[in-house]
């Protein structure tokens, strides 16, 4: 997944720029973009910044720039099912069960097109003690700020045995999976990038906590 990230202050004009090669450069108030590509077919993304705006999270604002066809499914990990929105080819509206789902940072979708397409995310990085509950079962996870790296070790995923990812590849359209055994992660500890998110399975409800400071 290729991602581009430019971040800015209140009062600053350039904060930093981050993409899946390299680490972003915050600022205090760190505000902007994210630019997220997807490829034709079905994409597991993640809503990497705060749009505080009114309605800002609901996915009929975070997707209102998809073409029409595209469809948007959002997991209750209650029922194991999918609620869904979807964009009408007509009047470019987004409809459905979905349309105003919240998807707030450290959450997840699927969205579908029918060619390759870049959404934009604009909003603030979330920042200061982060909390993201983990639920039993299945859940969409991502981490809760712009950030790429290997799920544990730098991102802070509560890794536990028995712990499963399951990464989705755009490109082969199958999951790759990850189990957290016997204190290591096998066959490699998985590594997010900025704008993706990750199927998680766990035995036991947990927080994924963080405290990130800007520019720390």
């Amino acid at each position: 997944m290729r991602t581009k990230t430019l971040l800015l202050t209140a009062a600053l004009s350039a904060a930093g720029i981050a993409s899946s090669q390299a680490q972003a450069v915050y600022s205090v108030n760190a505000v902007g973009y994210v630019n997220t590509a997807l490829t034709n077919g079905f994409n597991l993304i993640s809503n990497p910044l705060d749009n505080k705006a009114t309605d800002g999270n609901q996915v009929k604002t975070l997707f209102a720039s998809l073409a029409g066809g595209s469809q948007i499914f959002v997991f209750n990990n209650a029922t194991g099912t999918y609620a869904t929105a979807q964009v009408d080819e007509f009047t470019g509206e987004i409809t459905g069960t979905a349309a105003t789902t919240v998807i707030a940072p450290g959450n997840g979708v699927f969205v579908r097109v029918d060619a390759a397409a870049t959404v934009t995310f604009v909003g603030e990085v979330p920042a200061g003690q982060l909390s993201n509950p983990i639920p039993v079962g299945f859940s969409i996870k991502s981490s809760q700020v712009p950030q790429a790296g290997t799920a544990a070790t730098q991102l802070g995923f509560p890794a536990a045995e028995g712990d499963q990812i399951f990464q989705w590849n755009e490109g082969t359209q199958r999951y790759t999976t990850y189990g957290y055994t016997f204190g290591a992660w096998e066959p490699s500890e998985p590594t997010i990038d900025v704008g993706e998110a990750v199927f998680v399975r766990t035995d036991a409800a947990k927080p994924w906590t963080r405290n990130f400071q800007i520019n720390q």
